[in-house]
């Protein structure tokens, strides 16, 4: 890893800066590190010169001597040597980098500044079955999660479930009125193994209910209240519904190598009254206050702070069919997103039927999120892990025992949600920083993303009906609420079974379970990759064979290279006698100037290649972009392959040079499989 060499060049650039010109820390410029264009002029250099040339009136050629002169030596660091041009360049020590990074476990850097981060991702409504779009969501919030976890900090990850909200009510609707069954009938019925298709199908057919007669919207209203008030059949039913629903995307998600330490369950939060006191503290604060006219009076408003011109968000969009018969609503989410709604200046937290908006539910949830409710959850094991932890759940019932982890109080929110919760999102921050809670409001994040299409190829293979509408395109939309969508198991079957064509091909000797266990790895890569290798904000059209190319900037491209690798040493023990494991051994007993001969560069910048990882991780961190990382294993992985096409290693009649080449690929292998597993996948045994 190269960001510990990075602080000891600071720390040494640093100290002599203030020898040398007597600067203060906090009046040294930031310490830029940078790559050189090629090895002649180093592996690192530092830029600090140009910044300080106009401080102490010197030419940086001549600051770039004065620093070389006087830092001291630094651990790793071979040469350091002052350019014409003011830049300090540094060549590194080969032969002892390479070994201490082939000695390195899977470090993570200490995070000095301390604190948990929490990430709530996923959020599928539980009414049906997950579609494509969450596979999105799911990727990028568990890759965030790694990414953290990756440099020290600790994360709760929690999916916070809307069991109260329109779609499970539209779901009992439907099984209530539509299917005429009952609640030990549809106890039965969700034993079934996709209980979430079932539910898909008969979400999309109360939608069309609806839309046949609009009159029927009352009845979602009533059920609604029902869900809220709790015991009756009504409110029993929906939390069957979710339940299930919730364990079928359990299921799902797993498949994704995407696992939670909490589920938060919005109904939770309305029965141990977390908005109630949410609502005190805003009102005592005065950042919401009672409409007493125009159209919003009886409602409690927010003032809202520079709106603005966004679409209604994803919940807000789902909810748009629930105009409330008889009841004085006037905020979007209630009237369906009028226009004139979206025009105010202020944005409705409780209707004047005393019922609470979307926003208010999300107040109150992002106030514990960060500790400053006052009050909490009881907790209950929902399950057992794939990784052999425990998924928690949140409870308002009152438990024995209390030995669960401690949730909440977070120093960091992470809220990965699609680009359309922008607004709501904007309130979750205005509420804090009204309240005073400024840091807070600054570390309360938006992790936004763009929606998933399908390539018009993927659409046909899916058996995805493409109206006139779309056939312009260049892409597909989808939508779950009209059951036109793409299950997300449904993607993921058709991956493995595709995978596993390829993977009989070209090993036809793989036992049947061999073969399926590659096949799924491969699949799980093809999806994740896919879903992060572009910009958050960019829409992505899914295309399956671009996702599945073993060719292309693709996962299985990224585990060909890592099984490539491992398959050298295998090669390397049958011929040579020497594994991956006698390396060390063999380095210390041959000479290593071969490393600073001038076919050796491309070995070189391999090793220099594969240790910026932490540095890439780092980046997309604080930029929050997950992308950095695959464009990076991307482009590492290229690098290898390039590297073994021209310097092959099993046919090499040196032993030092045999020796040292194959340190470079067993050090390229540690970081291209840490880097996969931060994307969540691995490499299987052989492809």
């Amino acid at each position: 890893m190269i960001l510990p060499l990075h602080g000891r060049i600071r720390e040494r650039v640093g100290a002599a800066i203030q020898e040398t010109y007597g600067l203060a820390p906090s009046a040294i410029p930031a310490l830029i590190i940078s790559y050189p264009p090629t090895r002649a002029f180093g592996d690192l250099a530092v830029t600090v010169a140009f910044e300080l040339a106009r401080r102490v009136r010197k030419a940086p050629r001549v600051i770039a001597a004065e620093i070389a002169s006087a830092m001291a030596p630094i651990d790793g660091i071979a040469r350091i040597q002052p350019t014409p041009n003011g830049y300090v360049n540094l060549y590194l020590d080969r032969s002892a980098f390479l070994l201490d990074g082939l000695r390195a476990t899977d470090r993570r850097r200490e995070q000095p500044a301390g604190g948990k981060a929490i990430v709530e991702h996923t959020a599928i409504n539980p009414n049906k079955a997950a579609h494509i779009g969450h596979l999105r969501n799911a990727a990028l919030g568990d890759t965030l999660v790694r990414l953290l976890r990756f440099q020290g900090t600790p994360v709760e990850v929690q999916n916070y479930i809307d069991d109260t909200g329109v779609q499970v009510a539209d779901v009992v609707v439907g099984l209530q009125h539509l299917e005429q069954k009952r609640l030990d009938e549809v106890r039965a019925l969700a034993e079934a193994e996709r209980f979430d298709y079932y539910c898909w199908d008969l979400y999309a057919r109360v939608t069309d209910w609806y839309q046949a007669d609009r009159d029927r919207l009352s009845v979602r209203v009533a059920t609604l209240h029902q869900i809220e008030h709790g015991g009756n059949d009504t409110a029993d039913l929906a939390a069957l519904v979710a339940e299930r629903i919730v364990r079928r995307h359990l299921q799902t998600m797993g498949r994704m190598n995407v696992q939670y330490d909490l589920l938060a369950w919005e109904g939770d939060i309305l029965r141990l009254q977390f908005w109630a006191k949410a609502f005190e503290i805003l009102k005592r604060a005065g950042a919401v206050f009672l409409q007493t006219e125009g159209r919003l009076s009886g409602c409690w408003v927010m003032r809202i702070e520079d709106e603005p011109s966004l679409p209604l968000d994803g919940r807000l969009a789902e909810a748009a069919p629930a105009v409330s018969a008889g009841v004085a609503v006037a905020d979007e989410e209630a009237a369906g997103g009028d226009d004139e709604a979206l025009e105010s200046r202020e944005k409705v937290i409780v209707r004047s039927d005393g019922t609470v908006t979307y926003v208010g539910k999300d107040i109150a949830y992002q106030f514990w999120k960060f500790g400053l409710l006052g009050t909490d959850f009881s907790y209950r094991v929902f399950g057992p892990r794939a990784d052999g932890g425990t998924v928690w759940s949140t409870t308002s019932q009152p438990v024995a025992s209390s030995d669960h982890p401690p949730f909440g109080g977070a120093k960091y929110v992470y809220n990965v949600i699609d680009t359309r919760q922008a607004y709501l999102q904007k309130l979750l921050k205005q509420a804090l920083a009204s309240m005073g809670y400024g840091k807070e409001a600054d570390r309360s994040v938006h992790f936004s993303y763009e929606m998933v299409a399908l390539s018009h190829s993927t659409a046909r293979e899916l058996g995805y009906q493409v109206d006139p509408e779309s056939a312009g395109r260049p892409f597909v939309e989808v939508s779950g609420r009209k059951g036109l969508g793409v299950k997300a198991d449904d993607l993921l079957d058709l991956l493995v079974e595709k995978a596993s064509s390829e993977v009989r091909k070209r090993n036809p000797d793989h036992a049947p379970e061999v073969a399926r266990e590659t096949a799924v790895a491969i699949a799980t890569a093809a999806v994740r990759y896919f879903m992060i290798k572009y910009s958050r904000g960019k829409v992505i059209a899914f295309d399956i064979d671009e996702a599945l190319s073993f060719e292309g900037e693709s996962g299985p491209y990224l585990q060909y290279a890592a099984v490539r690798a491992r398959n050298i040493f295998a090669k390397m023990q049958e011929r040579h006698g020497v594994g991956e494991a006698d390396l060390p051994r063999v380095l210390a007993s041959v000479p290593s100037d071969v490393l600073n001969a001038p076919e050796a560069e491309e070995l070189w910048g391999l090793v220099l290649e594969a240790a910026r990882l932490d540095e890439v991780v780092e980046q997309a961190v604080r930029t929050l972009e997950p992308s950095v990382v695959g464009k990076y294993a991307f482009g590492l992985a290229q690098t290898f392959n390039a590297f073994y096409h021209r310097a092959p290693i099993l046919q090499e009649a040196r032993e030092d040079v045999r020796a040292w080449r194959a340190a470079a690929v067993s050090y390229f292998r540690q970081q291209i499989v840490r880097a996969i597993d931060l994307m969540g996948f691995a490499a299987p045994g052989r492809m």
